[in-house]
């Protein structure tokens, strides 16, 4: 699928580039993908922490999403770019919460969330075309998260 050529003002407009992580959403070929590859980093800095802050971060992250987004899409004159992937790396960072460490839980929680993602099963798909903005943009990323968190835990579960 072909998306909106990358506008400039991303490497030029700090809340453009961050909502673009940090440029990867303007790769030309799965820039949602990209923005998951992104997050796994960012995981791995943050997965340690005790879970109430790893949560608090997660939120925090969340918040400045919605706003972040919102003002990148209105600015970019669009509902929601392919190229915002902030969306992504929280939903990432929801799919990985409590997650066991190892490159096998990652790899699970990436395809996870990326098949939610992509697949956008109800609820997800009814958020995805009807609730506009920041809000819209993160929301379906976050219940995508929600999903994989879910199985990803049931998985444990049943493994462990």
């Amino acid at each position: 699928m072909n998306h909106p050529p990358t506008p400039p003002s991303v490497w030029s407009n700090l809340k453009h580039f961050f909502a673009f992580g940090f440029g990867v959403g303007a790769l030309p070929v799965a820039p949602g993908t990209w923005g998951t590859l992104l997050a796994v980093p960012i995981y791995l800095l943050v997965h340690n922490l005790p879970l109430w802050i790893y949560l608090l971060h997660t939120a925090a992250l969340l918040v400045i999403g919605v706003w972040l987004c919102h003002a990148t899409a209105s600015e970019l004159g669009v509902d929601d770019h392919p190229g915002i992937v902030w969306d992504e790396i929280v939903g990432f960072l929801i799919a990985m919460t409590a997650a066991p460490s190892g490159w096998l839980w990652i790899v699970l929680g990436f395809g996870l969330f990326r098949l939610f993602d992509i697949w956008k099963p109800w609820p997800i798909n009814v958020i995805d075309r009807n609730l506009k903005g920041g809000l819209g943009i993160m929301m379906d990323d976050v219940l995508a998260g929600i999903y994989a968190f879910i199985i990803l835990q049931a998985v444990v579960f049943i493994l462990k």
